[in-house]
């Protein structure tokens, strides 16, 4: 079992992540004027986003964006763009500035560039960046032992995205050539956010370092030390 002070053990993880995440962003938008918020797919974070939309916050100060993206144009099956904008980029945060990863180029590796010059007016580091875990141990596109992992989570790679190819990830669906944040992108943010919800990915989670990074990326964001809040499910 991992063992961290910046676990937070609660029922209400929820309300809790949600309240961090507004709080931070608030911080951001009082000392700075603008705030960023870099946001992952998948059910799990949806009862988040549900509620953060509802901050009362001015999300016109605040710039969204994703952690991953699968190579789908939005309005097709498996889109994260849809998915924030349904979930997320509603209520209250409707008003926030929004881009999203995927690029009319035909593969990823043709639209890096495209889509990283999108953050060219976005200054680094993050505010705040939401993670999942999958129940193979990946978080944003890092995928187990996929083409292109040596490479995001590398310290020496100064990239903010990457080409991930998950073909033959079982978790990975029908969607596998993937963009994502680099470990670089991730680790610099001030305020990083891992989201796991259910005994069996609480699980998955505390039995992650017995295994090679390889077989289990989400061990990566222990790097980030105390910016990283870890909001879990009891441990059974």
């Amino acid at each position: 079992m991992i063992d961290a002070p910046f676990i937070h053990d609660s029922g209400d993880m929820v309300i809790e992540a949600a309240a961090a995440i507004e709080a931070t962003l608030r911080q951001a938008i009082e000392t700075r004027g603008y705030a960023s918020l870099m946001v992952s797919g998948g059910s799990s974070p949806k009862p988040l986003y549900a509620r953060l939309s509802k901050a009362n916050l001015d999300w016109s100060k605040v710039t969204i964006s994703l952690v991953d993206e699968r190579w789908v144009d939005p309005g097709e099956v498996g889109s994260n763009e849809d998915f924030i904008r349904e979930n997320l980029i509603q209520n209250m945060a409707a008003q926030a500035k929004f881009f999203g990863l995927k690029t009319q180029h035909p593969t990823v590796e043709s639209g890096l560039k495209s889509a990283e010059a999108r953050f060219e007016k976005l200054k680094r580091p993050f505010d705040v960046c939401v993670m999942g875990m999958g129940s193979d141990a990946h978080t944003a596109s890092w995928f187990p032992n996929a083409k292109g992992l040596e490479h995001a989570l590398s310290p020496e790679t100064e990239d903010i995205l990457c080409f991930v190819d998950a073909a033959g990830a079982p978790v990975a669906g029908d969607h596998p050539h993937r963009i994502s944040l680099t470990r670089r992108a991730v680790l610099d943010s001030h305020f990083i956010v891992l989201f796991i919800p259910g005994e069996a990915k609480r699980a998955v989670f505390d039995s992650a370092p017995t295994k090679p990074i390889s077989d289990a990326p989400v061990q990566v964001l222990m790097a980030a030390g105390t910016k990283l809040h870890i909001f879990a499910s009891p441990a059974s």
